[in-house]
């Protein structure tokens, strides 16, 4: 969940460099930064310099720290430890000559400090992290050799570290006699970059775009070796070589900034539209390939986490409405009770962004031992997720920095549609919907819908409930909608079926509550007004999202119809909804507190 940035070269500025590369990845989420440099002048008692505080970085710079050109930094979630300058990282060992930062969880940590107390090691922190160091420390006492030597025993050392920490973890550790640095991952996703006469390590190749386009993806139980000179590969438990599995990121440094809109949130929603019409207009090959394998398989489940849980749900509709065929859908986190049933010759198809999400790459690992084959539609390319598949589509959502997901949901969806169309060997029909979902998203994002938006943000950012529903398709966008209202907005919303409403959530509605109905024109639109005029006649304050204003709307956004894709539109309505008002109760929608862009720990 954290975010890591290391570099080794001939620049003397490794500290602004790391600083820099700590920035790219505030989107991930963080409570507190940390950068640690090896200075430059030799010294009888050399030290690692670290600086590290609780909170954001913002304007923080690094000119007080040392010249130097090896240096890495971390950005934390708390985890063992509260949100304070000393539980930041990077830690260090007791005589600060070692250094390390970390991702993950060391669930034998306490037996491991209780050990190295024993042993004289002084604990500063209240992390699991600090014990790597300090075990680094002890392992180098061990392996201690030749000063010339002092490299190949700082590898020995971390190397046995690594195998004794039990969880998910990715490690890189630096020291002062070794102009390297050593890392190793199980779990978490650590990416080398390759560069000329510098190399780098990052949790995510989108912080390496703006040095370098040349990367590895680092396997579970791979431990690398970064120096000036080179990148060297290792089997963590072996030592054996591994070859440099080279693979160029397509992605610009440019797709990385803000560009004119203030958040990258806002950037993103309006890049929805072009990428719409890019996969209309896109060869559909891959969609193709992948239809034709699921068409075969007797049972098709589908699985994701969050947003591309919604994704999948909206999936099965697409598949049985479309395509005539069941798809079994679910939560990664509450997946573990369908693996036992799904038969070897069933397709399992995993939904992710980053590619990276631990709980559903655990789902994908168990379902692999049991030979199922394995689909997945993932945005980064060469992504544990990526790699794990015998099939992949790359969603082409581009660097997504927000952490509320837009595009690459949206981006999912449409390919789910395609897919859909192509098990019927209709896939151009599946174009042409896209082709209306993209008018009609231009639509919906002009400036005078967006100022309906703005004007309708303003008179519900002091509400502290909402209600969303819909039928069918409208009861994925009802989820997806509440989810983006909650996780930036900190408004309780809830997304419900509109049949469901006499069942328990009436009991909730009175007067002035804040009604959200999507009512697309389709086969549930008499019945969605019929639940409407439930909410309404309890006093509900109703906002109808739709292609076509009713009387009993107090709100209406107006949705031009795309068909079975107005899923899309609608969504993406509600994004723009839940982006505002963020900005009218005074919260940043691309960082919300509690959360990080890729969950990489359970």
């Amino acid at each position: 969940m954290c975010g890591i940035f290391g570099y080794i070269g001939d620049k003397k500025t490794a500290p602004s460099i790391v600083l820099k590369g700590l920035k790219t990845l505030e989107y991930r989420g963080y409570d507190s930064w940390g950068v640690a440099v090896v200075p430059e002048k030799k010294t009888t008692e050399k030290v690692i310099v670290v600086k590290k505080k609780a909170g954001k970085i913002g304007n923080a710079d690094v000119v007080d720290m040392p010249e130097g050109s090896l240096a890495f930094g971390h950005t934390r979630w708390a985890t063992h430890g509260g949100v304070t300058d000393k539980n930041a990282h990077p830690h260090l060992d007791c005589t600060k000559t070692i250094a390390v930062i970390h991702n993950g969880i060391v669930e034998n940590y306490e037996k491991l400090k209780t050990k190295l107390e024993g042993l004289g090691h002084r604990f500063v922190s209240e992390t699991d992290t600090e014990v790597i160091a300090h075990l680094v420390e002890e392992y180098l006492k061990k392996y201690s050799v030749l000063p010339r030597d002092a490299a190949p025993a700082f590898s020995k050392a971390v190397q046995a570290t690594f195998q004794e920490l039990e969880g998910l973890n990715a490690i890189i550790v630096i020291n002062t006699a070794a102009e390297e640095m050593v890392a190793a991952r199980n779990g978490s996703p650590l990416v080398a970059g390759f560069g000329h006469g510098e190399n780098y390590l990052a949790s995510d190749p989108a912080a390496l775009l703006p040095h370098t386009k040349q990367v590895h993806f680092l396997e579970d139980d791979e431990m690398v070796i970064v120096s000036k000179g080179g990148i060297h590969i290792f089997n963590a438990h072996t030592g054996q070589r591994v070859r440099p599995r080279k693979q160029l990121l397509t992605w610009t440094a440019e797709e990385t900034e803000k560009g004119k809109f203030p958040y990258f949130m806002l950037k993103e929603i309006h890049e929805q539209a072009g990428l719409l019409s890019e996969i209309a207009s896109e060869s559909p090959e891959q969609s193709i390939l992948i239809a034709r394998e699921l068409k075969k398989a007797p049972r098709v489940y589908m699985v994701g986490a969050g947003t591309s849980a919604h994704a999948a749900r909206a999936a099965s509709y697409f598949f049985s409405l479309i395509a005539g065929k069941l798809v079994n859908y679910g939560v990664a986190s509450e997946f573990d009770h369908r693996l036992s049933v799904i038969p070897k010759d069933g397709a399992l198809m995993a939904l992710s962004q980053s590619g990276e999400t631990m709980d559903l790459l655990e789902v994908v690992k168990k379902a692999k031992e049991k030979n199922i084959k394995i689909f997945s539609l993932v945005n980064v390319v060469g992504s544990t997720l990526w790699r794990m598949s015998d099939e992949h589509l790359a969603i082409g959502a581009g660097p997504e920095k927000g952490v509320a997901s837009t595009k690459s949901f949206i981006t999912k969806i449409a390919h789910l549609l395609l897919i859909a169309y192509a098990m019927t060997d209709k896939v151009k029909e599946g174009q042409k919907n896209l082709i209306k979902a993209a008018k009609s998203t231009k639509i919906v994002t002009s400036k005078a819908h967006t100022h309906a938006i703005m004007a309708l943000a303003k008179k519900l950012k002091d509400e502290q409930h909402l209600y969303i529903i819909g039928h069918g398709l409208s009861y994925c966008a009802a989820l997806e909608s509440a989810l983006k209202i909650k996780e930036i907005s900190y408004i309780h919303a809830e997304g419900i079926p509109a049949g469901e409403l006499k069942h328990g959530t009436l009991a909730l509605v009175t007067k002035g509550t804040v009604c959200v109905v999507f009512a697309p024109r389709d086969e549930h639109y008499q019945s969605t007004m019929a639940n409407a005029m439930e909410m309404k006649a309890r006093g509900g304050y109703i906002i109808g999202i739709s292609d076509k204003n009713e009387e009993i709307f107090d709100e209406f956004l107006q949705v031009p119809d795309a068909g079975i894709a107005t899923i899309i539109p609608n969504i993406i309505v509600a994004q723009m909804l839940a982006y505002y008002l963020t900005i009218e109760r005074g919260f940043d929608p691309d960082m919300p507190r509690n959360l990080a862009k890729s969950v990489t720990v359970k």
